[in-house]
């Protein structure tokens, strides 16, 4: 059996990357978080936290501390008709960058009985953190359901191959056939953003080689377009307004691509969940494209 107290030391940690900011969260000294955490390695065996600015948990730290926030989610469920409780649970959740810069920070904002650390990556990767265990939920791509998970369909989310009106005069004036599209700079989010890719394949008929800047910002990324640094897929809650002024023109005319998006929760924690799910659900039914 793990001490909790040891066990609410790591997760607090590992939440904040500081044991500072972790002993004044759980109201106890920087020595005290730090032995704690001391004795729960020499139980486990291993190392848990790797010290540094800020701290970050191995992988058996952040199990253990994934752990932790899930017993907490489930004791959640047990609050029915006690007395409520002052202190927020902690509930981590795989998100992509475009629904949390558009649609979804409202739907979070629903229930301040939590604590969100909230984990980006691409909605194709995502199910991957609901896989190992590490997050209580995810917005994914693949309808799944992940083993242990329930799946619900969010909608799709619609994205417009944008770039400003100067970019297509000098790197697309014809439009984009192959030979512009493989000689014009593009937007990547990261390397695991298939977008372009993917929109520029079904615009060109075959497989094309983008030369791209890596930017990690979704807003950054319109904001890039704008400036004319590239073409890139723009979410339409995002670049509506800038298409309307046009400050940015489609790169083809009337070729949106939609990515269909799911929630997927874990079973285990989908009781204390259940507020959370349903406010997704609606803020995605506001928001996000759906076909009969």
């Amino acid at each position: 059996m793990y001490d909790y107290k040891q066990l609410e030391a790591l997760s607090a940690v590992i939440r904040t990357g500081s044991f500072d900011t972790a002993a004044a969260q759980i109201g106890v000294t920087q020595s005290a978080i730090s032995q704690r955490i001391k004795q729960l390695e020499d139980q486990v065996g291993t190392v848990l936290v790797k010290r540094g600015q800020p701290c970050s948990g191995t992988k058996a730290g952040r199990l253990l501390a994934v752990h932790t926030d899930q017993v907490r989610l489930m004791e959640k469920a047990l609050e029915v008709g006690l007395p409520a409780s002052e202190s927020k649970t902690p509930v981590r959740i795989a998100v992509n960058a475009d629904s949390l810069a558009t649609w979804l920070l409202p739907a979070l904002s629903t229930d301040d009985s939590f604590l969100f650390d909230l984990i980006v990556d691409d909605q194709d990767h995502s199910a991957d953190w609901l896989r190992s265990g590490e997050v209580a939920a995810a917005i994914t791509g693949h309808p799944g359901p992940v083993q242990g998970c329930d799946s619900y369909a969010l909608g799709a989310m619609r994205y417009f191959a944008t770039a400003s009106p100067e970019y297509m005069a000098r790197y697309m004036p014809e439009g984009p056939n192959l030979t512009a599209l493989e000689a014009a700079p593009a937007l990547t989010f990261n390397d695991k953003d298939r977008l372009q890719s993917d929109w520029a394949k079904a615009v060109a008929g075959r497989a094309v080689t983008l030369q791209k800047h890596r930017m990690a910002s979704t807003h950054a990324f319109i904001r890039a377009a704008c400036l004319g640094l590239g073409w890139g897929m723009n979410p339409e809650m995002l670049c509506r307004e800038h298409l309307r002024a046009g400050r940015l023109v489609e790169v083809s005319p009337n070729a949106p691509m939609e990515v269909q998006l799911y929630w997927q929760v874990s079973r285990r924690t989908a009781k204390p969940l259940q507020s959370l799910t349903k406010s997704v659900l609606h803020h995605a039914k506001a928001n996000l494209v759906h076909r009969p």
